[in-house]
């Protein structure tokens, strides 16, 4: 309760000051005249004006209040390193605890989690949260601030005044002194390059802390996967690699440098770079074995693609014709067989027979070079038409060994649909393919097939009655494809409609040469906004959960669910920014959300140095918590404090108690209201007449 005295004029103040100012004249002439019963007279005048100033004698009911305390808790991505959230969780219940026991502080909590988005770096605001905790509260109720943190904070403000408040801030730091980290960093890497190139990558192993030294130490690079080469690197200097890229489309190299027992975390003991591989032209061999209505097709077809180099080679007029003319006076040029076939066949990406029989123009010896090139890693497709069932079908040759399917001998020549096979529908060549979503299909129908016997492989689209139409194998290490009938011309003219040949034969082609989008059984990681999407591949059924390591190094369980014929997809909801690992099945992936290496990992000794200045400036402390080798802790104990004393001591830390108060009630009395005003009116006046009397 307070006690004081208020001002209620019934005049406004600029009619009393009007008032006034001839009263004091008249009180300062009465004075300088001496005038009997001056100081009288000046009494009654003064006690007039005082009454038309109506002066109120106020009792103000007041509660004090609370001063308000944030507790801003570091749950960024660092803080999940050792025991470093065990320590958090016992430290803000301890203090916790510790503050209920003052009823003059409002403890308000928050947490601090990284931020950023998927395309800047992710950094711990500890500040951002703090102001956001307080934003509500005059800056004379701030008792102070306690953070709980590993001391890697990247908001830090350059001066105290910036904070809003002037009331002690502590830093309660987790983890332990002496700490040492060891970790990679790719320092330069290109974004594309072309396949089979040499390409070049730098990085740099940096080790932090107690102990750090300029120690060899062995890396590791993976490439897509697989180990291509072990290097000694020495901690601080940059080191570099070659290495060339597989294939076109996406790769991933990935860098793992050993850990030591010392380590405080190993999750920034690895790195990766994405690299687009280009290819800068696709060779590929066309030997047409005659002149049909759909071999412009096929020429057209790799003519309209720039990154193809075609030679294409028609068999005019075969062995068996003979007339007397030589060979190399009825062709424009003479078929270069052992130049194609024996010297120059590996630098060929796809060699495609187009309705091509064996007549005496190649070597049996050169097809069995044909089929050790697939073997070996190469790749072909023939497209397959009544030769392929006649006596000098190449099913006859040394490439039967390698052929997905043998002939029968028979030929349907009938009017059929070609036909998206159920596992077509899986297949990544086939799967979507403009038109197969209809019964029949949206597109024209072909007139002849070529029947085969025990078909191996894939078989993605079949012909009539549900016969092999188009297979697909893999031998070795290469692959090869089966088209059965030659009419797939019939597309290109537009009959009947046409039909999507250009979207099947590219998919195909692409297949051949193991582009990464066509894999049948693959896996993916990547980005969604601040989601990892895990994709899975597949022609078979249920692939079951992936597995996912976060950058922290939790395992999580991720349920993929069929989205569509072939694929399967699960998003994990998460905060973490970095590297991701799934795994399905064999199957493995990387992936990253944000920046690949973010910096919450590249600073991951906890340190008491960051805040320290800013603490100072507050007269608030910065203190280490952690017991070394265990998760305990000790933290300082409360002492609430007034005005702008020091706010720490050796086992304690001090919090600023507020002044401020809230009014809840006020009663009003009038000091001249009523008799009593009237009273003193009246002595006054009596008190001048009883001396005019006099």
């Amino acid at each position: 309760m307070t006690w004081s005295i208020a001002f209620d004029p019934f005049f406004s103040w600029v009619v009393l000051a009007v008032l006034a100012v001839p009263a004091a004249v008249l009180a300062l002439v009465l004075l300088v005249a001496r005038t009997p019963g001056a100081l009288v007279r000046i009494l009654a005048i003064a006690a007039l004006i005082l009454a038309l100033a109506n002066p109120v004698m106020l009792r103000e009911e007041r509660d004090p209040m609370k001063s308000v305390v944030s507790l801003v808790v570091d749950r960024s991505q660092s803080q999940s390193i050792g025991e470093r959230t065990a320590q958090t969780d016992k430290a803000e219940a301890a203090l916790k605890a510790s503050l209920a026991r003052f009823p003059e502080f409002e403890v308000r909590t928050v947490e601090a989690k990284s931020a950023g988005t998927p395309s800047s770096d992710a950094t711990t605001a500890l500040f951002g949260a703090l102001s956001d905790s307080l934003k509500d509260v005059a800056p004379g109720r701030v008792a102070g601030a306690i953070m709980l943190t590993d001391g890697e904070v990247h908001d830090i403000p350059d001066a105290a005044a910036k904070l809003g408040f002037d009331a002690p801030l502590h830093g309660l730091v987790t983890g332990h002194d002496g700490e040492f980290d060891r970790r990679i960093e790719i320092t330069n890497s290109p974004r594309f390059g072309l396949v089979d190139e040499d390409q070049r990558l730098t990085y740099r192993v940096i080790e932090d802390g107690a102990n750090a030294g300029t120690t060899p130490v062995p890396v590791q690079v993976f490439l897509n996967g697989d180990l291509v080469t072990r290097q000694q690197a020495t901690p601080g200097e940059d080191e570099s690699i070659s290495f060339s890229l597989p294939r076109a489309g996406k790769n991933i190299i990935e860098l793992s440098v050993a850990r030591d027992d010392r380590e405080i975390t190993g999750v920034n003991n690895k790195a990766i770079a994405v690299v687009d591989g280009i290819r800068e032209n696709l060779r590929v061999l066309l030997v047409s074995g005659e002149p049909h209505a759909g071999e412009r097709t096929w020429r057209n077809l790799l003519k309209s693609d720039a990154i193809v180099d075609l030679v294409h080679f028609t068999i005019l007029r075969p062995p068996e014709k003979q007339d007397g003319t030589p060979i190399d006076e009825l062709s424009l040029i003479a078929f270069p067989t052992r130049e194609l076939f024996v010297e120059k066949i590996k630098d060929f990406d796809l060699i495609i027979f187009d309705r091509y029989q064996e007549r005496g123009v190649l070597p049996s010896l050169y097809f069995d070079y044909i089929a050790q090139y697939v073997e070996n890693g190469g790749a072909m497709l023939i497209a397959a038409g009544p030769e392929y069932s006649g006596n000098e079908s190449i099913a006859q040759t040394p490439l039967q060994w390698i052929l997905p399917a043998l002939p029968t001998g028979q030929i349907e020549e009938k009017a059929y649909y070609p036909q998206v096979s159920d596992l077509g529908k899986k297949h990544p060549v086939t799967r979507n393919l403009p038109g197969s979503n209809t019964e029949p299909p949206g597109w024209s129908p072909w007139f002849r097939s070529i029947d085969v016997t025990d078909p191996k492989g894939e078989t993605v689209m079949t012909g009539p009655d549900g016969k092999p139409l188009l297979v697909l194998d893999r031998v070795g290490e290469g692959r090869i494809a089966l088209l059965l009938s030659d009419q797939e011309w019939l597309w290109s003219r537009g009959f009947e409609g046409g039909g999507p040949h250009v979207a099947l034969f590219r998919r195909v082609a692409h297949w051949l040469m193991k582009e990464p989008e066509l894999e049948e059984e693959a896996l993916d990681a990547e980005a969604r906004g601040s989601d990892l999407v895990v994709t899975r591949q597949t022609i078979g059924d249920d692939p079951g959960p992936a597995t996912v390591i976060t950058p922290s190094g939790k395992a999580e369980t991720l349920p993929l669910r069929n989205i569509s014929p072939g694929i399967w997809e699960g998003v994990l909801k998460t905060d973490e920014m970095g590297l991701f690992q799934a795994a399905n099945g064999d199957l493995r992936a990387l992936g990253t959300v944000g920046p690949v290496n973010p910096r919450e990992y590249r600073e991951a000794i906890s340190t008491t140095d960051k805040l320290q200045p800013i603490a100072d400036a507050t007269r608030g402390s910065v203190r280490r918590i952690g017991t070394s080798g265990s998760s305990d802790v000790s933290v300082p104990r409360i002492v609430p404090i007034s005005g702008r004393a020091d706010g720490n001591g050796r086992d304690w830390i001090g919090l600023k108690t507020t002044d401020e108060t809230i009014l809840r009630g006020v009663d009003r009395t009038p000091l001249f209201g009523g008799f009593l005003g009237l009273a003193v009116l009246l002595l006054a006046l009596s008190a001048t007449w009883y001396r005019e009397g006099r």
